[in-house]
């Protein structure tokens, strides 16, 4: 099957980069092009691309309003810079899922797309962890006490979604609890269920609204 891969950077010449890099595969198909938010948005409803890889800083309608917008709809990647972007963590609230640093390496972008498109969320151990380094001290207003949410989850579940938080990987979080990856793999997948999200990373975010994680002193 054909990954069918919708381009949105306000930069042309970004565009062709990413564009070349993506036809060195066999089975991703570039389909479209965009130079702002709001070019996007029609692109996206129109191509109906599997997945959208979107920068956050765009002339009038931004990538974070778009991706609100499109989400529902098709797989969202940003594309950012971590030293500079002030709008990640916002952006997978969004919807988005998943994120990748504008130089990130040929194989690396397509395996992305896969995964991706796929269904899972782009979540890898290092991102996660550039995640935490960057949002970890910023207060949240749901972090009261009151979230009611983790009571869903059981005490082992919910050991195993702060460490997901955290940036281990299942494989890691095996060997810290001590279990099978499989069976750390079914403890992220029924917590994913039993707090309604879709996938990975909007677990690392309730991790973070509900105080199961902390912020850093």
């Amino acid at each position: 099957m054909t990954i069918r891969v919708l381009l949105a950077d306000d930069q042309a010449l970004v565009r062709a980069g990413f564009r070349g890099l993506l036809r060195r595969a066999r089975d991703i198909e570039v389909v479209g092009e965009a130079g702002n938010g709001a070019e996007a948005v029609r692109q996206a409803r129109s191509l109906k691309p599997d997945v959208v890889l979107m920068d956050i800083r765009m002339p009038g309608m931004d990538g974070l309003a778009a991706t609100r917008q499109i989400s529902s709809e098709c797989r969202v990647i940003i594309l950012t810079t971590f030293e500079t972007d002030e709008y990640v963590f916002e952006a997978l609230r969004a919807g988005a899922a998943g994120f990748l640093t504008k130089e990130v390496e040929p194989q690396a972008l397509r395996e992305a797309v896969r995964v991706v498109a796929a269904g899972d969320a782009l979540l890898t151990p290092s991102v996660t962890r550039r995640v935490v380094a960057q949002f970890a001290n910023r207060p949240l207003a749901t972090i009261s006490g009151q979230d009611k949410r983790l009571e869903a989850l059981t005490a082992r579940e919910k050991e195993v979604v702060a460490l997901v938080a955290s940036g281990l990987s299942n494989e890691e979080i095996a060997v810290r609890l001590v279990i099978s990856p499989h069976t750390a793999k079914t403890h992220v997948a029924r917590a994913i269920t039993k707090l309604g999200l879709r996938d990975r990373v909007q677990l690392v975010i309730v991790a973070f609204e509900t105080g199961l994680v902390p912020g850093r002193d």
